[in-house]
């Protein structure tokens, strides 16, 4: 094929694709099946219905019934989109103002015949053909703008199926900016969400749970570029951009989603933050509460109207109920029945960060022994390791 006709090709492609780009709502296309647990190959359902069937989800078909709003269709925002599409979610918010460069297929989801879209509409006319159930809803505009964020709170209160308020918003922005924005209209409609992040350097990122009153919101403990009112475009350098790894992306994306379904599934324990360094494969996760004196009212407020709610009554689980497996061996060694215990792991060990906000982490217990541990035994080394041969 002649270089003139490779060009005639791509732009007959590129014709096709602008001719039909505001058809991503499905308008062209059946429905693909009603959510069916049915075991055959025709049904795009079936394996996750399987999570119902083995007992790991309730209703699952509850999904088609939620409308998370992702804001931010980018590396981890794509990709989430894209998730929650294959998980069967009833309906999408997308919110971005980009368009799709070449320099972004580094990552996941976009190609390059999308080069020159914006990325809402690329994003919702694939998402739309990987699933077409699913309702879809694109906003090619910046959240942080006053007249844009008006109606960013409108469609966040609005914007569900039921014509209420959406189930979740899922913040993936890379910028502190956009996140105050989002963190402001959340506070001020009391609307839960996700936070979540890359860092510049690619190796490391997070996801955030954040219910207003509950948790700390964003400005609770703010990173220093917020708390110092730096201006973050004055951080940037002409010809310098941070780094980006697909997979990072793709594993902060996976947490995201993830703990988005079990969130509206109400299944498994749901993070309340989530960290993960690459270089170490380290994930630390921990609980920030709420700071009293946080700069923003609505936050303040929101606290108020949490800690007025009636808080359930958890009895007190008496120590002789904590059950010991092998008391008696000579190694010293015990196993905790842990099923025995209920105490809250958010009540313990918790390390004061800024004033009013506290980390809670979840740290193993001392194992309590009844026989010498290996620090106080008068068998020696020799000795101990004979008997483990002998095992």
């Amino acid at each position: 094929m002649s270089t003139v006709e490779e060009l005639q090709k791509r732009v007959a492609e590129l014709e096709a694709i602008l001719k039909d780009k505001n058809d991503f709502t499905g308008s062209k296309r059946e429905k693909i099946a009603e959510m069916s647990a049915e075991v055959v190959d025709s049904n795009p359902y079936s394996r996750l219905m399987a999570l119902k069937r083995m007992g790991i989800v309730n209703n699952y078909e509850k999904i088609r019934e939620y409308t998370v709003a992702v804001v931010g269709v980018g590396g981890v925002g794509s990709v989430t989109a894209e998730m929650l599409t294959r998980c069967g979610i009833g309906k999408l918010i997308l919110f971005d103002y980009d368009k799709v460069e070449l320099a972004n297929m580094n990552r996941l989801f976009f190609q390059p015949h999308q080069a020159g879209l914006s990325k809402v509409e690329a994003a919702a006319r694939t998402l739309s053909f990987i699933n077409p159930d699913v309702v879809m809803e694109t906003h090619n505009y910046n959240i942080t703008t006053i007249d844009n964020f008006q109606h960013f709170m409108d469609r966040i209160s609005e914007g569900g199926l039921n014509g209420g308020a959406v189930d979740l918003v899922l913040s993936c922005v890379d910028n502190f900016e956009a996140r105050m924005a989002i963190n402001v209209a959340c506070n001020t409609l009391g609307q839960t969400w996700f936070e979540s992040g890359v860092s510049e350097n690619a190796v490391s990122g997070h996801i955030q749970l954040i219910i207003p009153g509950e948790s700390a919101c964003f400005a609770c403990a703010p990173p220093l570029v917020v708390a110092s009112n730096i201006d973050e475009k004055t951080l940037k350098k002409d010809g310098v951009c941070a780094a980006s790894l697909p997979t990072t992306m793709g594993v902060v994306a996976g947490f995201l989603v993830q703990n988005t379904l079990k969130k509206l599934l109400n299944f498994g324990e749901v993070s309340w933050y989530l960290g993960y360094s690459a270089l170490s494969d380290f994930f630390p996760k921990m609980k920030l509460r709420p700071n009293p004196t946080c700069e923003d009212s609505y936050c303040r407020a929101r606290q108020k109207e949490f800690n007025e709610k009636p808080k359930p009554v958890v009895a007190d689980v008496p120590a002789e109920t904590i059950k010991e497996v092998h008391e008696d061996n000579e190694w010293g060694i015990c196993l905790v029945d842990e099923t025995s215990q209920d105490a809250e792991p958010e009540t313990k060990n918790n390390l004061e960060l800024v004033e009013g906000v506290r980390a809670a982490y979840t740290v193993p217990e001392t194992c309590p022994t009844q026989g010498p541990t290996i620090e106080d035994t008068e068998v020696s080394l020799d000795e101990l390791m004979k008997q483990m041969k002998s095992l």
